[in-house]
């Protein structure tokens, strides 16, 4: 039975939908007088609550005093845990507060920026961890490839000592035979020219492979920072609802 972290993509997946549907509920959906409802405010002030939970992993995160007093209790994976569940638990909430009434320009811009927010986290999280996965495995399977590759060094310098022909071939026909192969993956028997030619191609796929990824990993940090600028953005919306409701009257106390 797979455990929760391998679980873990689709439970968050799972949400991330449920988000996405519960916004297109505009489409068919209307319950303007829910938002000032006892119900409704209910809604919005714990999903508020839970959205804030993302800015308190961000202070931790970034306060290393702080930081070293929390995770004497909590270790900073709870704490992410807590933020990725958070992160999309308070917009799900906040969505079912507005009751699909998206009218004012400050409700709009609210509702957008909550959904832009969760879902590049959401998407943002899984996909840094693939690609730091990825990562480590090109750099084993780069190290495996230079490893054959001496080993086929060291065989080609002997045979060259010895003086003997490769693979028992011409060199012409060892060199025709490494160019003019049908299967490219790294083998472990036949002339050596042919698997050096085979590991040299290997060994220059894993390498382009391995820098692509690391240019994206470059790029997701700077997809970061725009995450956290956005977020900064939301909690401000997010002030600024609050002290609308606030100032205009929670109407299901009149």
């Amino acid at each position: 039975m797979p455990s929760f972290k391998e679980r873990e993509p689709a439970v968050f997946g799972g949400l991330a939908l449920v988000l996405i549907v519960l916004w297109l509920g505009f489409l068919v959906h209307r319950a303007p007088g829910f938002p000032g409802s006892l119900a409704g405010h209910t809604l919005g002030m714990i999903g508020a609550a839970l959205m804030l939970v993302p800015l308190l992993y961000m202070i931790v995160k970034r306060n290393a005093r702080l930081r070293k007093a929390i995770i004497r209790r909590w270790p900073m994976r709870t704490l992410l845990a807590w933020h990725i569940y958070a992160g999309i638990l308070g917009p799900i909430l906040v969505l079912l507060h507005t009751g699909h009434r998206f009218e004012s320009p400050l409700g709009i811009a609210l509702t957008t920026t909550t959904i832009v927010v969760a879902l590049s986290g959401f998407i943002g999280r899984f996909l840094l961890k693939r690609v730091n996965t990825e990562i480590r495995e090109f750099r084993d399977r780069l190290e495996q490839i230079r490893e054959q590759g001496d080993e086929v060094s060291v065989a080609l310098a002997r045979e060259r000592a010895a003086g003997h022909v490769i693979g028992g071939k011409g060199i012409l026909s060892a060199l025709w035979s490494a160019f003019f192969v049908d299967d490219v993956t790294v083998s472990t028997t036949g002339p050596l020219v042919r698997r050096a030619v085979r590991i040299a191609e290997a060994q220059a796929d894993v390498e382009y492979a391995l820098g692509t990824h690391q240019l994206f990993k470059q790029l997701f940090s700077r997809w970061l920072k725009l995450h956290i600028v956005i977020s900064m953005v939301l909690y401000a919306l997010l002030g600024l609802h609050a002290w609308a409701t606030i100032y205009f009257g929670l109407r299901w106390l009149t």
